[in-house]
């Protein structure tokens, strides 16, 4: 869905992805890579394909789109360094005409030059034209900037007659700053209020859907 996003044309993706053509610029929040090895080894039983699933949506929208940079949002990784990070080092060996660049969030706990080796740019924020890109969204206001963020995990609980209710990912825009669905497989989602300054668009499937709020 193409979206105005403070005067920038962006498309918003159902694969939980921001694609920014002027820029050439996919940009991706939270993909928690390794979290299944980081729950397993605890002991707890939680599908084995997610990491698999994630680098494959990857792979396909750097197919599809071809860009020249892709910006990571913040939790590129879960935790310490397990076998997605081997997983991962072997996809962007496929990839080295792209710059990829991670915004660091609070999970990624790992050396710097641990994602220095993989081939990452790795910054605290990142600017693109306009757009503030951190991975936690900013409650301080930059003039003339539109902060772009993820950590959160937007979800909406969409609610039907009979006290049916569905949640699903969603693309969050408030008034100065707007938060990325997770991009990763097994990440969950934090319901967010509505208010007369937010647009929300849920994804359902191979759909987005524009949310009213009033």
């Amino acid at each position: 869905m193409n979206f105005n996003l403070a005067g920038n044309e962006v498309v918003l993706l159902t694969e939980k992805a921001l694609w920014m053509p002027s820029q050439k610029t996919l940009i991706i929040a939270d993909l928690h890579l390794g979290k299944i090895e980081h729950f397993r080894a605890a002991g707890i039983a939680v599908p084995s394909q997610a990491n698999m699933h994630t680098l494959q949506k990857l792979g396909v929208l750097v197919a599809k789109y071809q860009p020249e940079k892709v910006v990571f949002l913040g939790d590129l990784f879960h935790s310490v360094r397990n076998q997605s990070y081997e997983d991962f080092l072997s996809y962007l060996g496929d990839a080295v005409h792209i710059e990829f660049i991670l915004v660091m969030g609070n999970h990624d706990i790992m050396s710097i030059a641990a994602y220095q080796t993989l081939g990452l740019t790795v910054v605290d924020e990142y600017l693109l034209g306009n757009l503030w890109l951190t991975h936690e969204p900013q409650t301080a206001h930059k003039p003339g900037m539109y902060n772009l963020a993820g950590h959160i995990h937007p979800g909406i609980r969409l609610k039907g007659k009979g006290k049916q209710g569905l949640t699903l990912p969603c693309f969050y825009f408030h008034e100065f700053y707007g938060v990325l669905p997770a991009f990763g497989y097994f990440t969950g989602k934090a319901i967010l209020k509505m208010d007369k300054k937010s647009t929300i668009f849920a994804i359902a499937d191979d759909l987005i859907i524009h949310i009213p709020t009033s």
